[in-house]
C-alpha cells in the first residue's frame, strides 16, 4: 500500500473519530480508538511503540516513544490540547528523521474542526 493511501486511510478514521465524538476527550480515548478503527480497515498498527536509536556513541532505548506507528511507515502523533505548540510540529519530524521515515500526520482531537487539528509533516519528502 502507498502512503497516500495509508494516510488517506487515516485522515478519514480521524475525522469520523471527530465527528463522532468531538473534543475534549483524554488522547488515550483517540488513540484506542483510532488504533482499533485502522486495524478494523486491514492496517497494521503499533501503539505506543517504543524506539531505540543511537545518537553521539550513546544507545537510547527508551528515548523515543510513538503514539501510533501505521505500517511501518506512517507515524501517528495524537494531541488533544486547544491547540498545537510549536514544539509539536518539531516532535513528529525528530521522530521521523530518526526513524528514517518519510511521513507522519499531527493530529489534534482538541481542534474545533479536524482541518484545524491536522498537519502533515514530510521528512525529505
Amino acid at each position: 500500500m502507498e502512503l497516500n493511501d495509508i494516510t488517506g486511510i487515516i485522515v478519514d478514521e480521524c475525522f469520523q473519530i471527530h465527528q463522532g465524538l468531538g473534543p475534549g476527550l483524554l488522547e488515550s480515548v483517540y488513540e484506542t480508538v483510532l488504533a482499533r478503527r485502522l486495524v478494523n480497515r486491514g492496517l497494521r498498527v503499533e501503539r505506543q511503540k517504543l524506539v531505540s536509536f543511537e545518537f553521539d556513541g550513546m544507545r537510547f532505548d527508551d528515548g523515543l516513544r510513538i503514539d501510533l506507528l501505521v505500517e511501518g511507515q506512517v507515524v501517528v502523533e495524537l494531541k488533544s490540547v486547544e491547540q498545537f505548540a510549536p514544539v509539536h510540529g518539531k516532535q513528529v519530524l525528530t521522530y521521523l528523521r530518526l526513524l528514517d521515515l518519510r511521513v507522519g500526520l499531527l493530529v489534534n482531537f482538541g481542534a474545533p474542526t479536524l482541518k484545524q487539528g491536522l498537519k502533515r509533516i514530510v521528512n525529505n519528502f
